[in-house]
C-alpha cells in the first residue's frame, strides 16, 4: 500500500481538489483557506484537510452560495447548525425567486417567439418591434 502524505504542495493540492492553482490562491486572498508559511527552503506545505475544505467551497458554490456566504458558513461551522440552516433557507428563498423570474422571462420569450412566427412574412421582425415599443414589460 502506498504511503499517504499528510501535507501537499500547492500543485498536488490543486490536483487532489480538482481545481487550478489560481483558484487556491483566490481562496487564500478571500481568507477561505489558510496560506501556510513558506519555509526557508522548499515549497509551502498544505494540510491534507485543505482538500476537503476546497471541495466544500466548490460544492457550496454549485448550490449558489457566494464566496462571502461560504465564508459565513465556514465561520459558523458544524457547531451552529441552526444558523447554517437559516442561511440555507434564505438561499432557498432567493433561488425560488430567481426560478420564478426565469419562468416569467421564459413565458415572455415564448410569446415573443410566437408573435415572430405568426408574422414571419412581415418586412420587420415582430420580436424586435415588441422589444422596442414603449411600455413593454412596464418599462419606459
Amino acid at each position: 500500500m502506498p504511503e499517504t502524505k499528510s501535507v501537499l504542495t500547492i500543485g498536488r493540492l490543486a490536483k487532489a481538489a480538482d481545481v487550478n492553482i489560481e483558484t487556491i490562491r483566490h481562496y487564500q486572498r478571500k481568507n477561505l483557506i489558510q496560506e501556510p508559511k513558506k519555509p526557508t527552503s522548499g515549497f509551502r506545505q498544505y494540510p491534507i484537510s485543505t482538500v476537503d475544505r476546497i471541495r466544500f467551497i466548490k460544492r457550496a458554490q454549485h448550490l449558489g452560495f457566494s464566496l462571502k456566504e461560504i465564508e459565513q458558513l465556514l465561520l459558523l461551522g458544524s457547531e451552529h447548525c441552526e444558523d447554517v440552516q437559516t442561511l440555507a433557507k434564505e438561499k432557498r428563498i432567493l433561488v425560488q425567486r430567481q426560478i420564478e423570474g426565469l419562468l416569467t422571462i421564459k413565458l415572455v420569450l415564448d410569446e415573443l417567439i410566437a408573435t415572430c412566427q405568426a408574422g414571419s412574412n412581415d418586412a420587420q421582425c415582430a420580436f424586435i418591434d415588441a422589444l422596442s415599443k414603449k411600455g413593454f414589460l412596464n418599462n419606459k
